[in-house]
C-alpha cells in the first residue's frame, strides 16, 4: 500500500479536545502552517499578498496547497472582515434561456472586483423564489440580483428588512425595490403589433409562454391591434420548448385557417412554428408571417432567419454588477433606475 509523503505533525496535546470537537475533516490555514513549517499569518500572507513574502516561502506554500487541495473558508474570511463576497442572482431558468448572456457578463464583472455569483434557479413560482429568498438572507450575501419585478408582499418585506444591495432586472416598474435595470414589455408588445400591422398582417395570433411578463407582452400586442380583432392565444406553461411552438402553430391554423402572422413570446417557440410551418409547406413570410422575442444565438439561422425583437442581457448583467458593487462598497449608487430598452432584428420571417 503506497504512503503519501506528506505527514502532519499531531497536534500538541492541550489542545488535542478541542481540535477533535471542531474538526471537519477539511485542510486549514493550520495544517498548511505545519505542512511548511511557517506561521499562519505568513500562510495567509503567502495566499493573498504574495509579492510581501520570499519566492522560497511562496513555493512551499503553493506546493502544500497542491498537495492537499486546500481552499479558502469564505464564510470564516467574511466574518472576519464583515463583508461577504457573494452575490447571489435569481433566475426563472438557465438551459436555452435569454437570461443567458445577463449571467455571463454578472459573472466576469463580479469576478473582476473580486466577488463570486451563486445562481439559484427560481422557475416560475413566487412561492419557490420565496424559499429561495430565505435560505439566501440568512446567509447574508453582499448583493441579490432578481428577474423581474413581481414578487410576494412578504419577500418584498423580507427584502426591504435585510438591508442587502438588491438589483431587480429584465422589467421596469415606478416602485422598485432598490436598484432596477430593464425594459418595458408592453412596449416590446406594441413594437411587435406595429411592425406586423405596417407588413399587411390583418390576422395575427399570439404563442407565448404562460408566466407573467410574457403575459404582458401578449396584452399589449391585442391592444395595439386594436379590439375589433379577434386574437388567438396559444399559451402553454413556463419555459416554453420547440415542441410548444410546432403544436400551438397546428392547433391555431386548425381552428384559425386565415392567421397570417404569429408573434412568439419565446424564439424557440418561434422555432417551432418555422418548423411546423415548414411541414404544411407554409411560405413564410408570404403566406404566414413569424416574429420572435429573445434574439437567441440561433435566430439569425432558421430557415428564414428569424425577425425578432433582442434585449441587450450583456447590458443588464454589466450595469446589474457595477450597481452593485458601487452600492456595497460606498453605500449608495448613483444609477437606481435604468432602462436598457429593446431593438427589433427585422430578418427574413417577417
Amino acid at each position: 500500500m503506497t504512503k503519501t509523503s506528506t505527514e502532519f505533525a499531531q497536534p500538541a496535546a492541550g489542545t488535542a479536545s478541542r481540535r477533535a470537537r471542531k474538526n471537519t475533516g477539511r485542510v486549514t490555514l493550520s495544517d498548511l502552517a505545519r505542512l511548511t513549517g511557517v506561521t499562519k499569518v505568513t500562510v495567509s500572507r503567502a495566499l493573498n499578498n504574495p509579492e510581501l513574502v520570499s519566492a522560497d516561502t511562496l513555493e512551499r506554500v503553493r506546493e502544500a496547497v497542491r498537495q492537499t487541495g486546500y481552499t479558502p473558508d469564505l464564510i470564516a474570511g467574511s466574518l472576519a472582515s464583515n463583508r461577504s463576497r457573494l452575490v447571489v442572482a435569481l433566475i426563472p431558468a438557465m438551459a436555452g434561456s435569454v437570461f443567458q448572456e445577463t449571467v455571463a457578463a454578472l459573472t466576469a464583472e463580479l469576478e473582476t472586483a473580486g466577488y463570486q455569483l451563486l445562481l439559484g434557479q427560481s422557475g416560475y413560482d413566487e412561492s419557490r423564489e420565496e424559499a429561495l429568498l430565505d435560505a439566501i438572507i440568512g446567509r447574508r450575501p453582499a448583493g441579490i440580483v432578481l428577474t423581474g419585478v413581481i414578487h410576494s408582499e412578504a419577500s418584498r418585506q423580507k427584502l426591504r428588512a435585510a438591508g442587502i444591495p438588491v438589483v431587480e432586472t429584465w422589467d421596469i416598474t415606478r416602485s422598485p425595490l432598490d436598484m432596477l435595470i430593464g425594459f418595458s414589455h408592453t412596449r416590446v408588445g406594441e413594437a411587435a403589433a406595429r411592425y406586423l400591422s405596417e407588413r399587411g398582417a390583418r390576422h395575427p395570433a399570439i404563442v407565448t409562454p404562460g408566466d407573467r411578463r410574457a403575459k404582458l407582452r401578449a396584452e399589449a400586442f391585442i391592444e395595439a391591434f386594436g379590439s375589433e380583432r379577434e386574437i388567438p392565444v396559444a399559451a402553454t406553461p413556463s419555459p416554453a420548448h420547440l415542441g410548444d411552438g410546432r403544436r400551438a402553430l397546428a392547433k391555431l391554423l386548425d381552428e384559425y385557417p386565415q392567421i397570417d402572422a404569429i408573434f412568439c413570446g419565446a424564439d424557440i417557440m418561434a422555432l417551432g412554428v418555422l418548423m411546423e410551418a415548414h411541414a404544411r409547406k407554409l411560405d413564410v413570410p408570404g403566406r404566414l408571417k413569424v416574429i420572435g422575442y429573445g434574439d437567441q444565438n440561433f435566430a439569425g439561422d432558421t430557415d428564414p432567419p428569424l425577425t425578432t425583437i433582442r434585449i441587450d442581457g450583456t447590458k443588464i448583467g454589466k450595469l446589474a454588477a457595477s450597481m452593485l458593487i458601487e452600492k456595497i462598497e460606498t453605500g449608495t449608487s448613483k444609477r437606481a433606475k435604468v432602462d436598457v430598452g429593446f431593438t427589433l432584428i427585422e430578418r427574413g420571417s417577417a
